[in-house]
């Protein structure tokens, strides 16, 4: 019998439309005679949406009829299974549309990726795959994870962490302390975003508050640290759990600026000409995603990149058994990219940051080693299935007659 697994994407996030092409790739890649597929679609609302089209990158161009001609649902734990009922409920008729044995999400970003959406699927006790909810909210906050994996002795610059209602306060204050205490350049970043949005270089009081303005208006914390000179930065997705993971072959991505930005991810010109090894992160084919050859798959086709990355063996070794270490300290499962960054001029190296369901899930980091992208997948399946078998091991109830006699009286409780 199929497994039958939901593809959630989307979501409260910037990073919405890129959630929509990691999904909707993963799902061309799963294979078919072994899971029932169904595409989750959840708006910048938060509703969630099934239907014959939700699996078609091209309806995505027009959202507004996507929606009309789609199912928007709700999701129910009813008899141990997780059921997908239609919403609103019509009467006089069953409402039952089907059920899922297993959420996929692959979403990205704030709201979805940093422990919300793994929050609800822990309470509808189905299995899901990827990272639970404390390595998603701490790999998601850039502050805390920095405190967790300097405690196990991995290296991560020294940083600065504001909230806005201080820096609304006092704007010049935060400045000044942030020019005594790590001085110019520095990188400003919102602590819990991805995909390189508001991040930005400062080089003088003017572009760091300018760099403070453009962060907070993303999130309510910002991450100041300093910037690395002669910057390489070096990529490198692990796969596994707790007690066992690996590490993928690496990765060299190549801006346009000092920075990786938005654009350099998504929107550039695609080209990988001249660069050894360059392989689009985004591989949409024509093996079952209808739609897939359209411009919407453009997306991270346009980051330019050497795989294997340029670096000594000896680096190499370093940045994989870093890697590794990060995701079991931070408790993660399934695939994360974990980025570090290089100074290739004193050749130390730190991790910058965690990625805990990366984009295109990393594939194309795998497939070097001689791990196709539907073994992957399977992979992360697997893993979310031993995650489920060793919590109904555990006990979350506990017996006792605590609430006997018990009784609120005007002045408090009585016994």
């Amino acid at each position: 019998m199929k497994i039958k697994i939901g593809i959630m994407f989307g979501g409260k996030s910037t990073e919405h439309e890129i959630s929509i092409i990691s999904a909707i790739q993963a799902i061309e890649y799963l294979d078919r005679s072994k899971y029932d597929i169904i595409p989750i679609y959840i708006t910048k609302n938060n509703e969630f949406y099934i239907g014959e089209e939700i699996g078609n990158i091209e309806s995505y161009t027009n959202l507004k009829s996507l929606l009309a001609k789609s199912q928007r649902i709700i999701l129910v734990n009813d008899e141990n299974k997780v059921k997908l009922i239609r919403y609103p409920g019509k009467k006089f008729s069953s409402n039952y549309i089907d059920y899922i044995d297993i959420a996929f999400p692959i979403v990205h970003g704030t709201n979805v990726e940093d422990g919300t959406l793994q929050g609800f699927l822990s309470m509808m006790n189905i299995p899901f795959v990827g990272c639970d909810v404390v390595s998603s909210a701490v790999g998601m906050d850039k502050y805390v994870m920095k405190t967790v994996l300097k405690d196990n002795g991995i290296p991560v610059l020294d940083c600065k962490c504001y909230n806005a209602k201080e820096y609304d306060e006092d704007n010049e204050k935060i400045a000044k302390e942030i020019e005594d205490s790590i001085g110019y350049p520095v990188i400003v970043k919102p602590v819990n975003l991805g995909s390189s949005i508001g991040i930005s270089k400062a080089d003088s009081r003017e572009k760091l508050l300018s760099s403070l303005d453009t962060a907070f208006s993303y999130s309510g914390k910002v991450l100041v640290e300093t910037a690395v000179q002669n910057l390489k930065e070096i990529n490198c997705s692990v796969l596994g759990d707790y007690e066992d993971a690996e590490a993928s072959e690496l990765e060299e991505p190549i801006g346009n600026g000092e920075i990786l930005d938005f654009s350099d991810k998504y929107i550039g010109d695609g080209s990988a000409k001249g660069v050894k090894g360059a392989k689009s992160g985004l591989k949409l084919g024509a093996k079952g995603a209808k739609g897939a050859k359209s411009a919407g798959s453009k997306g991270m086709a346009t980051l330019k990149r050497k795989i294997p990355a340029e670096i000594t063996a000896e680096q190499s070794k370093i940045i994989k058994d870093y890697a590794v270490k990060a995701f079991k300290c931070l408790g993660c499962s399934g695939v994360s990219r974990i980025d570090f960054m290089m100074d290739t001029k004193t050749g130390k190296i730190w991790l910058n940051e965690i990625n805990t369901i990366p984009g295109s899930l990393s594939f194309y980091l795998w497939e070097p080693i001689g791990v196709p992208y539907s073994k992957l997948l399977d992979k992360m399946i697997d893993l979310s299935l031993k995650r489920q078998r060793e919590a109904e091991n555990i006990t979350y109830a506990f017996d006792s007659n605590v609430l006997q006699g018990v009784s609120f009286g005007t002045h408090g409780v009585r016994q």
